[in-house]
C-alpha cells in the first residue's frame, strides 16, 4: 500500500467512476459530514460515475438512491443494486436471487441468529436489520460495547458452519446464503445498469474502501484506494488497496475526490 500522493496523475485524471463502501470510508464516526457528501456530489457534477457499495440494508439503499448524488447504489454486500429511474421517476431495484431463494435465506438465518446470540455474549443484531431483505447483520462495535477479536471469529464462525457466506465490515459481521459478493454484483450491475464491461475498464474506476469485506473489490481494482483507517485491518485483509489516503474515514474520501477532480482539472 502505498500514499495516494505517490498515485501519477495521469492515472487519477483518466478514471470514470468511483465505487465506494459507505461506513468509515465516506461517514466517519457513524455521521455524514458536508464535506464528504458534497465530495459525491462534486464527483457526480464533474462526470464521473458514482456508486456506493455497501453491506447497509435496503431501507437505506432506497433512500440514498433517492436522494444522494450517485447513480446508482449495491446494497447488502451484493444482495440487489438499486437506482433512480429519473426517466420513469421511480425507484427500480434489481436483486441477484428471486424472491423464493431470498425468503428460504431468511429463514435459515434465524436458526443462525438464535445460536448467535446465545454462544457471543455482548453480541447484539445491527440496529438496521427490520430494513434487510437478505442478510443477517450482527453488530460487534456500532450499538453495543466493542467485541474481542475472538468474539469477532465467533460470529464468523457461526455463519460458516450453517453454511452461510460472512464478512466482516467495520461495524458488523454480515452473514448469508448465495454465491455473490461486493464485486460480483459490482460487475454483473456495471455491465447489465450501464453498459460497462468492468473486467476490461477496471483501471478505469476507481473503489475506495476500509475493511475486510473490501477485499475482493481491492483485489480486483488495480488503483483501489484505502482510507487510512484501512491500516487497522491489514492483516486481516488477504488482498490490499493499491493506494492509501493520509486522512482517516470521510476526510480520506475527501481527499481521493480532490485527488481525482484535480488530476482532471
Amino acid at each position: 500500500m502505498e500514499p495516494l500522493e505517490n498515485c501519477p496523475r495521469e492515472t487519477l485524471a483518466a478514471m470514470r467512476g468511483v465505487l465506494t463502501d459507505i461506513d468509515d470510508t465516506v461517514s466517519s464516526d457513524g455521521t455524514l459530514t458536508a464535506e464528504a457528501y458534497g465530495a459525491l456530489q462534486a464527483l457526480k457534477r464533474a462526470g464521473l460515475l458514482v456508486v456506493p457499495v455497501t453491506g447497509r440494508p435496503a431501507g437505506w439503499c432506497d433512500h440514498i438512491a433517492r436522494f444522494w448524488p450517485v447513480d446508482a447504489v449495491v446494497g447488502e454486500n451484493g444482495a440487489f443494486w438499486m437506482w433512480h429511474d429519473r426517466s420513469q421517476k421511480r425507484l427500480r431495484t434489481r436483486f441477484i436471487q428471486s424472491e423464493a431463494e431470498r425468503a428460504e435465506g431468511r429463514r435459515r438465518l434465524e436458526r443462525v441468529r438464535t445460536e448467535m446470540l446465545q454462544e457471543v455474549p455482548g453480541a447484539g443484531i445491527a440496529s438496521d436489520q427490520p430494513y434487510r431483505l437478505a442478510d443477517l447483520a450482527v453488530d460487534f462495535c456500532e450499538d453495543v460495547p466493542p467485541l474481542s477479536s475472538a468474539a469477532i471469529r465467533h460470529i464468523v464462525a457461526i455463519f460458516e458452519r450453517h453454511g452461510a457466506k460472512a464478512k466482516v465490515s467495520s461495524i458488523h459481521v454480515n452473514g448469508w446464503f448465495g454465491e455473490y459478493d461486493k464485486l460480483t454484483t459490482s460487475r454483473t450491475m456495471m455491465q447489465e445498469l450501464f453498459g460497462i464491461d468492468l473486467a476490461a475498464e477496471k483501471a478505469r474506476y476507481v473503489f475506495s474502501g476500509d475493511s475486510p469485506n473490501d477485499a475482493p473489490m481491492f483485489g480486483y481494482f488495480p488503483n483501489a484506494v484505502g482510507v487510512a483507517n484501512v491500516v487497522d485491518f491489514a492483516e486481516l485483509l488477504e488482498h490490499r488497496p493499491r493506494w492509501v489516503t493520509k486522512s482517516r474515514s470521510g476526510a480520506g474520501f475527501v481527499e481521493l475526490a480532490s485527488a481525482l477532480l484535480t488530476a482532471r482539472g
